[in-house]
C-alpha cells in the first residue's frame, strides 16, 4: 500500500472515537451562524485532547489515555437502515470525495529503480486516504457492536434565553424521547443512561455577562460542576478581519466532507432542534457516478469491457460519442475549488482567545464529564455481569467456567432469525460483554478490551450468532495489535475468519470492507505486503467499482514496495484499477493508472499492452479536455510496430484523424506534426540537375549520375581522384586548395559537412522514403515539399549558416500566391502507400533566385481511404472515412557519429549534415554528352572507330573540355589528322605498296609529346576551345579493345568551366560508365636473341652486328564462332634505340591467315638505330613498318601510335608502382646490396637490354547477319630483355601461397658466388672452314687457320682473357681433346672498348682425319675496374664442328 499521512496506530485510534451528540437551542444556533458554523462544527476543529487523560479499570489500576478525539455531531433522526450496504447517499459522498482529491502538480514522487526499471511513482495517495476516512465516519450504526453509538449527548443553550433553565430541560426531555420512546432507530444510544452535559453559550458581544454567570452558577447547583460548562465566545463584532491580524480558519479541511454528508443525511431526516439549522451545501452540478449512464454508446461500451480487450465495434465510431458529451465530462469534473463548503468567512467573530476557550471546553467536558462516565459504566458492567453469573466480583479472577458458561440467550417469539444467527435483545449479558469491551477499547485499554472480545467471540460462535461473531473476532485481532509492552502475535486469522463471516456468511460488504481495511493497513505495517495485496484483491467485487479501483490501486503499490519489486504485477493491477476507476466515473484517476503503468510496459515488447493502454489514455484524455495528450498517446500507438489486426490499426486510425481535426479547429493556420507515414530521414538523398535521358535515337547519352543508382563507396573515392586529376591539369599541374569534389547525389554515405552548390534554374529533387508500418493502407494528398528560402548574398566566405544570408526569409509554410517566383514546388497529386509498404516519392524544387534554400520537410493531406471505396456502415462511419487532415513531418538528419576525440568516444555525439541546405548560386554551364556507333563487345585489341558529340544546354558558354578516365588506354581522340582508308571503311591510314622479296623495312621517327599527355588527363579538341550556348560539336572517338578478355568498366569524367570568372562553382563534371564485354583474339609471343653470324658478316650501315626476333602469333580465339580467320597484314616496332629491320622469310610465303587454334611464327632481323640528333630531354620514337600485304599501315599516324603511346605510359604507370612495391618490401626485408654488386648488375642489364616494342597488326573476317566484316586491331609486345620472353596477353594474378611461419635459428653467411650476369658480356664466334682435306700420308701434321672474334656487348671497357689449354676434367673429356690440339701461343689477355670488335688468329692441329668440335676455347671477362673474372657462356653454347677428310694418295 502507498504511504499515509497517519501511521497504523493513528489511523485505527481515529477510526473508532467515542460519538457526542449534539442538541441545541434556536437560539444557540443563531449565536453560532454568526461565524457561518453550527455548534458542532463549531467544535470540530478542537476535538482532539492535547494533554493525556486517566481511568481506572474495575481492578483500580490506574490506565492512560493518550491523544483521545472525540467524534461531535448533531442528533439526525431517520428510519432504520440496513448496514449491510451502504445507501445511494453514502456511495455519492464517497464517490465525490474521492473525485475531489486529485493528485496535485508538484506533489512528492518517488523513483524506484529495480532492474532495468525506473518509475517515477506518487508517495501518497491522498484520495484512498480521504476514502477510508469517510467510509468509517459514514458507516451506519449497528446492533452488534456499539462502537458508533452515542455514549453522551450535549444540550446547548444561549444566554440569551428569558429562561436558560426551562431550554435545558426542553432539551433534556427531546433527547430523553428520541432515545427511550422507540419511534426512532436511529441515532443509536450506547447505554440507556446517556451522559448529559449542559452547555451555557454567550455572545460577549451581546448578552450579559453577569447574567451569564449567574445562570451558570445556578447550573453548578442544579446539574454539579462537572456537569455543566459556560462557554463564552463571539468575542469580536461580525466584520472581516483586520489586515495586520492573521486569524487562522481551522474550519474548512472539515467542512467540505462534513456538509456533504450532513446534506446527505439530511435528505432522509432533518436534525432535531428546537430551531432547525439551515444548513445547506453547494454539490457538483453533475455527479461523478451516474456521470457513466449519461454518457453515449461509444463510451460505455468501451468502459465496460475487460480492461485488456480492445472493442473493435466499441472503437470504431466512439470519438464520435465522445465529443458529444465532452461538455458533460467538462461539467462533471469541474475543480475541487469551485465547491464551496459554506458562504463567507468562517470563524469571523471568533478571536484566539475563543479558539482557546473551546479547546479548554472540549478538554474539561472530556476529563470530567466523558472519562468519568466511561469508567462508571465499565464498572457497573462488570458489576452486573459478575452478580448475573454469580462469581467473583472482579473480571480479571473470572474462571474460564465464568467466561464459557451461561445459558442460551433469551429470544422473543416474535424476533426473526436471520440466515446467518440470531439476534439477541439489549439486555443480553452477551451483548452486555460485547458493550464492555467496546468501551474499554473506546479508552485504549486494549488488554482489558481483548479479554472481553475473546470471550464474546466464544460466546457468539457458540450460539452461531455469525454476526456478532465476527465483530468481536475482528475487534479482538485490533485490540491484540494495538496492545503495549511485548505485544502478543497478531492474529491474522481473526482478520481472515470475520471477513469471509462478513462476505459470505453475512452477506455484509461494508463491514467486510472495513475488516479488510484495518487488516491490510496492519499487515503493511508489518512488512507484509503479499499477504495485504492478497486480501485487497479478494475484496473486490462487481457491486462497487469505486471500492474495487480503491483496493486494486492499493494491491498495486503493495506489489511495488515488496522487498523484491514485482513491477509487471504492481502494472497490471494498476490496469485493472484504472479500469474500475473509468466504470465507477472517475477517469482522471483512471487516466492516473494508466500512465503509471505506462512505465512499465513501454518499449518492452508489450506491444499489445502498450496499445491497450496508449488508446485509453487517448480517449480519457480526450473526455477530459485535454486533447494534446489524446494525440500523443494516440500517436504512440500508430508510430510503434503494431502487431494489431488491420481492423484494430483501422479504428486508431479513425480517432487519431478525429482528434486531430477537433484540435485543428481551435488552432487554425498551424499545421500538426504528423506520426504516418514513417518518413526515412537519414534515407534521403538529395540530387541536383535535371534528370539525363539515356538514350536518344541512336545516339546514347552519358550515364552521369541518377537516383536510380545504388551509392558505391569505394567507386566514389575512384571518381574523385579523377576529378583531382583534372582539376589539377587544369591548374597547371596543381590542385587548387579550395578544391571541393562535385557531388551531385547526396546520401547519407556522401560527405555532408560542407553546404552543397545548386544552380539557379535547374531542379533539385528529393527522394523521401516513407513506410508504412500500418496493415492498413494509407494515401497521401497534395504531397510536397516544405522550405525555408532566404534571398541575398553571402556576408562571408563560402560555408556561411542562414544568420549570416543578407535577405529576407520566405516560406512556404502558408500557402500564398508569389511563392512559385522565388522557388517552384512540385506537387504529388496522390501517393499511395499499401499495407506494410515502404516507398519512396522524388519532390522537386525549382529555384529562380539566388540565396539560401532549407528544405524543412514534407506536407500532405493524410486519410485512410482506399481508392474508389466507399463506406457502407453508419453515416458517422462514412464521417469518419472522409477525415482527412492536412499535416507536415520535419526531416530531421542525424550526421555521422563522431569519434575523433575521447569525449566522443565516450558520449554519442554526432555531426552535422548539410545536405538539406543547399546555396543557390548564379547560372553556370551545362553540357551534355551522346555517344554514337559506341560499341558493347569488342575483340581484345580491336580498333573501333565511334563518334561522340558535345552541346551546350545551357545559357552560359564552355570552356576548358577534358576528359579522364580509368582506363586511358581505351579510347583517343586522335593527335593528327587521319584521313583513313576507303577499302573496307579501314580506321588506319594506309597506302599502297608492292610486296617485294627482301624489302626492308620504312621508318619514321616521331616525338613522344606529340601523341601522349603526362597527367593522363585528355583535352578534347574543339574549335576555339569554346562551346557557345546551345552549340553542339561532334568528334571521332577511337576505341580499343582491352587486353585482357572478360567484361571491363571503363569511367569517363568529363570536366569543363565556365568562361565567366568568379562563380562559386569553378568548375562541372559530367560522369559516363561503360562496360565493354572483351573477347580474346591473338596470342602474340615474342623473343630476342643475337644472331650467331659473324660480326664482319653482319655489318653494314645500321650499326654493329643484328638480333633476330621472333614472334609466335596463335589464334585463341573459340568462344566467338562468327569468326572466321585472322590475317597478319603488318608488323611494326617502336623503340629509341631499335627497329625491324628485315623479315626473314626463307619460303617468301608472305600470306599469314590463321583459323582456329592455329599457330604462325614469324622471324624478324631487328638493328640499332642511328643516334638521334636532337634534345636529349624529348623522346624521339622510331617506328618501323614490315608489311605482310599489298597495304602498308603508318603505324606512327592516328590511331595505331595513338594507342602505342596510351598503352606505353599504361605499362609504365604499372612498372613504376611495382618498383615502388618492390622497393619498399627489400627495405622492410633488408640491406640493400653493395656499390660494386649494383655496378656490375647495371652493366649486365644494359647489356642485354633491348627496349623493343612490337607491334602486330591484324584483321579478322566476321560473318555477321549473313555479311562479311571486317574487324581491325593491334597488339602490343614489348620486349625488355634478349632471351626473355614476351607475352600480348596479361597474365592473370594468382593468390600467393601461405607459407607457414618457422622459428629458426640464424642461418650463416651466403658465400658470394660470381655474378652470371658477366658470362654475357663478350660474345665469342669462331670462323673456319666446314671441311678440310689434308694428306696425312705425306704430312702427318694437319694445320688449320681459325679466326675468334671477340664482341663486347656492353657499354664498359672488359678485360678479356682467352685461355686455349684443355680444361681436363675427365679422362673422356681428355681422349676427346686429344686428337688435336692448338698450336702457338695459348693465352691472350687484352682489352675491349665499349662495343668493340677484336679478332684473334688462331691454327688448330689435326693428327688424322675426322670431326671434330673447335669451341674448346675459355674466354674470362669482367669490367675493368673489377677484381672477378667470369667465364663467357658462348663456351658451351653450341658446338663448332669441322670435318677433317684425309685425302686419297691414289688422286695425289
Amino acid at each position: 500500500m502507498a504511504q499515509c499521512v497517519l501511521s497504523v496506530h493513528e489511523f485505527i485510534q481515529d477510526s473508532f472515537v467515542p460519538m457526542i451528540a449534539v442538541l441545541s437551542s434556536g437560539e444557540a444556533e443563531r449565536v453560532t451562524r454568526k461565524n457561518n458554523l453550527n455548534f458542532a462544527e463549531l467544535l470540530r476543529p478542537f476535538c482532539r485532547l492535547t494533554s493525556e487523560g486517566h481511568i481506572r479499570d474495575p481492578n483500580n489500576q490506574l490506565q492512560t489515555v493518550k491523544n483521545l478525539r472525540i467524534c461531535v455531531n448533531n442528533v439526525v433522526t431517520s428510519p432504520s437502515t440496513s448496514s449491510a450496504a451502504l445507501g445511494t447517499s453514502q456511495n455519492r459522498l464517497l464517490s465525490e470525495v474521492v473525485f475531489c482529491c486529485q493528485p496535485q502538480e508538484g506533489v512528492q514522487s518517488t523513483v524506484t529503480r529495480t532492474g532495468d526499471y525506473n518509475l517515477n511513482l506518487s508517495v501518497t495517495t491522498p484520495w484512498f486516504e480521504a476514502y477510508r476516512e469517510n467510509f468509517f465516519q459514514s458507516m451506519p450504526a449497528s446492533d452488534h457492536e456499539f462502537l458508533n453509538h452515542y455514549l453522551a449527548c450535549m444540550l446547548v443553550v444561549s444566554s440569551t434565553e428569558a429562561v436558560p433553565v426551562e431550554q435545558f430541560l426542553k432539551l433534556s426531555q427531546e433527547q430523553h424521547r428520541i432515545q427511550h420512546s422507540g419511534e426512532y432507530t436511529d441515532p443509536k444510544w450506547f447505554i440507556p443512561n446517556t451522559l448529559k452535559y449542559y452547555v451555557l453559550l454567550h455572545d460577549m458581544n451581546e448578552g450579559d455577562e453577569q447574567r451569564a454567570d449567574m445562570v451558570y452558577e445556578d447550573m453548578k447547583h442544579r446539574y454539579g460542576s462537572h456537569g455543566c460548562y459556560l462557554l463564552k465566545i463571539n468575542s469580536r463584532a461580525s466584520s472581516p478581519p483586520e489586515e495586520d491580524e492573521q486569524i487562522p480558519d481551522p474550519w474548512s479541511q472539515y467542512l467540505h466532507k462534513q456538509n456533504i454528508r450532513n446534506q446527505d443525511l439530511s435528505d432522509l431526516a432533518p436534525p432535531v432542534n428546537v430551531a432547525p439549522a439551515q444548513n445547506s451545501v453547494v454539490t457538483p452540478e453533475t455527479d461523478c457516478c451516474d456521470s457513466t449512464e449519461k454518457e453515449g454508446p461509444g463510451v460505455s461500451s468501451c468502459l465496460d469491457t475487460h480492461p485488456l480487450q480492445l472493442d473493435t465495434d466499441s472503437s470504431t465510431a466512439s470519438l464520435l460519442t465522445l465529443s458529444q458529451v465532452d461538455s458533460d465530462a467538462k461539467t462533471s469534473t469541474g475543480d475541487i475549488d469551485s465547491l464551496p463548503a459554506g458562504g463567507g468567512h468562517h470563524g469571523a467573530c471568533l478571536t484566539l482567545n475563543d479558539h482557546d476557550r473551546i479547546r479548554q471546553f472540549i478538554q474539561e467536558f472530556t476529563f470530567r464529564g466523558l472519562l468519568p462516565h466511561i469508567e462508571k459504566n465499565i464498572r457497573q458492567l462488570n458489576d452486573q455481569l459478575v452478580s448475573r453469573k454469580g462469581l467473583s466480583r472482579s473480571l480479571f479472577s473470572a474462571t474460564k467456567k465464568w467466561f464459557g458458561g451461561g445459558k442460551v440467550p433469551e429470544k422473543g417469539i416474535s424476533e426473526p432469525k436471520s440466515t446467518y444467527g440470531i439476534q439477541y435483545p439489549p439486555e443480553a449479558p452477551e451483548l452486555q460483554i460485547r458493550k464492555m469491551a467496546d468501551l474499554c477499547f473506546l479508552v485504549q485499554h486494549y488488554e482489558l478490551a481483548y479479554s472481553c472480545y475473546h470471550t464474546a467471540k466464544k460466546d457468539f460462535l457458540s450460539d452461531q450468532a455469525m454476526l456478532y461473531a465476527a465483530g468481536a473476532l475482528e475487534m479482538a485481532a485490533v485490540s491484540a495489535f494495538l496492545q503495549g509492552g511485548a505485544p502478543r502475535p497478531y492474529p491474522g486469522h481473526y482478520m481472515e475468519t470475520a471477513i469471509q463471516t462478513y462476505r459470505d456468511v453475512c452477506k455484509n460488504m461494508v463491514l467486510a470492507e472495513r475488516c479488510a481495511l484495518l487488516s491490510a493497513e496492519i499487515l503493511k505495517s508489518q512488512g507484509k505486503y503479499s499477504e495485504a495485496a492478497t486480501l485487497l484483491i479478494k475484496m473486490t467485487s462487481e457491486d462497487s467499482d469505486l471500492r474495487s479501483a480503491l483496493l486494486l490501486e492499493q494491491a498495486a503499490h503493495c506489489f511495488i514496495n515488496m522487498r523484491n519489486p514485482m513491477v509487471r504485477k504492481f502494472a497490471f493491477h494498476m490496469i485493472l484499477a484504472g479500469h474500475r476507476f473509468s466504470k465507477a466515473g472517475q477517469r482522471r484517476h483512471a487516466l492516473r493508472c494508466y500512465t503509471q503503468a505506462m512505465q512499465v510496459y513501454k518499449d518492452r515488447g508489450w506491444s499489445l499492452a502498450e496499445d491497450h493502454i496508449n488508446f485509453t489514455i487517448g480517449r480519457q484524455s480526450f473526455t477530459l479536455g485535454q486533447p494534446e495528450n489524446a494525440l500523443l498517446a494516440f500517436r504512440q500507438i500508430l508510430i510503434n510496430d503494431s502487431r494489431q489486426t488491420a481492423t484494430q490499426q483501422a479504428a486508431f486510425l479513425r480517432e487519431y484523424l478525429f482528434v486531430v481535426k477537433s484540435v485543428l479547429g481551435e488552432k487554425e493556420g498551424c499545421l500538426p506534426q504528423l506520426p504516418l507515414p514513417f518518413i526515412h530521414s537519414s534515407a534521403t538523398r538529395v540530387y541536383f540537375g535535371h534528370e539525363r535521358c539515356l538514350a536518344e535515337g541512336e545516339k546514347q547519352a552519358a550515364t552521369h549520375v541518377s537516383l536510380d543508382q545504388e551509392y558505391d563507396q569505394d567507386l566514389s573515392v575512384l571518381w574523385c581522384q579523377l576529378e583531382e586529376q583534372l582539376a589539377a591539369s587544369a591548374n597547371q599541374g596543381i590542385l587548387p586548395n579550395n578544391f571541393q569534389p562535385s557531388q551531385s547525389c547526396l546520401n547519407s554515405q556522401t560527405d555532408n559537412l560542407h553546404q552543397p552548390l545548386a544552380v539557379v534554374e535547374e531542379p533539385i529533387i528529393i527522394e523521401v522514403t516513407f513506410r508504412n508500418p500500418l496493415k492498413v493502407s494509407l494515401l497521401l494528398s497534395n504531397l510536397s515539399l516544405l522550405w525555408r528560402f532566404t534571398t541575398g548574398t553571402l556576408s562571408g566566405g563560402k560555408e556561411s549558416t542562414s544568420d549570416q544570408l543578407l535577405g529576407e526569409m520566405i516560406t512556404n509554410e502558408n500557402t500564398s500566391a508569389g511563392k512559385d517566383e522565388i522557388v517552384t514546388t512540385q506537387i504529388i497529386k496522390e501517393f499511395y502507400l499499401g499495407s506494410e509498404e515502404t516507398n519512396t516519392a522524388r519532390l522537386k524544387l525549382l529555384p529562380h533566385r539566388t540565396g539560401q534554400l532549407n528544405i524543412v520537410g514534407v506536407i500532405y493531406n493524410l486519410t485512410s481511404s482506399h481508392f474508389g471505396e466507399a463506406s457502407s456502415n453508419t453515416e458517422g462511419q462514412q464521417t469518419l472515412d472522409s477525415i482527412i487532415i492536412r499535416g507536415r513531418q520535419d526531416l530531421k538528419i542525424q550526421g555521422p557519429r563522431l569519434n575523433l576525440t575521447k569525449e566522443d568516444k565516450m558520449l554519442v555525439r554526432h555531426g552535422t549534415d548539410r545536405r538539406l541546405e543547399p546555396i543557390i548560386t548564379s547560372p553556370m554551364p551545362l553540357m551534355e554528352v551522346f555517344f554514337l556507333q559506341f560499341p558493347t563487345a569488342l575483340l581484345c585489341g580491336e580498333i573501333r572507330k565511334a563518334y561522340v558529340e558535345f552541346c551546350n544546354v545551357s545559357a552560359v558558354a564552355l570552356c576548358g573540355l577534358r576528359v579522364a578516365s580509368t582506363h586511358p588506354d581505351f579510347f583517343t581522340f586522335g593527335s593528327q589528322p587521319n584521313p583513313g582508308s576507303t577499302e573496307n571503311c579501314s580506321a588506319y591510314a594506309t597506302f599502297p605498296t608492292p610486296l617485294q622479296p627482301d624489302s626492308m623495312s620504312s621508318e619514321m621517327l616521331v616525338s613522344a609529346p606529340d601523341f601522349s599527355q603526362p597527367s593522363g588527363v585528355t583535352e578534347i579538341p574543339i574549335r576555339g576551345s569554346t562551346l557557345q550556348p546551345g552549340e553542339s560539336i561532334q568528334l571521332p572517338l577511337w576505341l580499343r579493345g582491352p587486353d585482357q578478355e572478360g567484361v571491363h568498366e571503363i569511367n569517363f569524367l568529363f570536366y569543363y568551366e565556365s568562361t565567366e570568372r568568379g562563380p562559386k562553382i569553378s568548375h562541372r563534371v559530367l560522369r559516363h560508365t561503360v562496360f565493354i564485354c572483351a573477347s580474346r583474339s591473338l596470342s602474340v609471343q615474342a623473343s630476342a636473341c643475337r644472331s650467331s653470324a659473324s660480326p664482319h658478316h653482319s655489318v653494314d650501315d645500321k650499326g654493329i652486328g643484328g638480333t633476330l626476333v621472333f614472334i609466335d602469333v596463335e589464334n585463341v580465339n573459340v568462344s566467338e564462332s562468327d569468326v572466321r580467320e585472322f590475317h597478319i597484314v603488318q608488323v611494326s616496332s617502336s623503340s629509341q634505340h631499335w627497329c625491324l629491320h628485315k623479315y626473314i622469310n626463307p619460303y617468301n610465303n608472305y600470306d599469314c591467315r590463321l583459323s582456329s587454334r592455329e599457330r604462325a611464327k614469324l622471324c624478324f632481323k631487328a638493328m640499332r638505330c642511328k643516334p638521334h640528333e636532337g634534345s636529349d630531354a624529348v623522346k624521339e620514337y622510331t617506328f618501323s613498318d614490315l608489311n605482310l600485304g599489298n597495304q602498308r599501315i603508318i603505324s606512327s599516324s592516328t590511331p595505331c601510335g595513338d594507342f602505342f603511346f596510351r598503352c606505353l605510359q599504361s605499362s609504365e604507370f604499372q612498372q613504376v608502382n611495382l618498383a615502388t612495391r618492390t622497393s619498399f618490401s627489400s627495405k622492410s626485408q633488408g640491406p640493400p646490396p653493395t656499390d660494386t654488386g649494383s655496378d656490375i648488375t647495371s652493366i649486365a642489364k644494359k647489356c642485354n637490354e633491348i627496349d623493343l616494342n612490337v607491334i602486330v597488326i591484324w584483321k579478322a573476317y566476321v560473318v555477321e547477319d549473313n555479311k562479311q566484316l571486317i574487324l581491325e586491331g593491334q597488339l602490343h609486345v614489348a620486349l625488355q630483355t634478349i632471351g626473355k620472353e614476351a607475352s600480348s596477353l596479361i597474365p592473370k594474378e594468382e593468390a600467393p601461397e601461405m607459407i607457414l611461419l618457422r622459428f629458426k635459428s640464424d642461418m650463416p653467411p651466403s658465400v658470394i658466388l660470381p655474378y652470371l650476369e658477366l658470362s654475357q658480356l663478350i660474345r665469342t664466334n669462331l670462323c673456319y672452314p666446314e671441311t678440310f682435306t689434308h694428306p696425312f700420308v705425306k704430312d702427318s701434321l694437319c694445320l688449320v687457320p681459325v679466326t675468334l672474334t671477340l664482341s663486347n656487348c656492353s657499354l664498359a671497357e672488359i678485360d678479356v682473357i682467352v685461355e686455349l689449354r684443355h680444361k681436363s676434367t675427365s679422362s673422356e673429356s681428355l681422349e676427346v681433346h686429344s686428337s688435336f690440339a692448338w698450336v702457338g701461343q695459348t693465352q691472350y689477355k687484352l682489352q675491349l672498348g665499349r662495343r668493340e670488335v677484336v679478332s684473334l688468329t688462331l691454327q688448330a692441329c689435326f693428327f688424322r682425319a675426322g670431326v671434330y668440335n673447335l669451341n674448346t676455347p675459355r674466354v674470362f671477362a669482367k669490367p675493368a675496374e673489377q677484381s672477378t673474372m667470369c667465364e663467357a657462356s658462348q663456351q658451351t653454347a653450341c658446338p663448332a664442328l669441322i670435318i677433317i677428310n684425309n685425302a686419297c694418295p691414289l688422286l695425289s
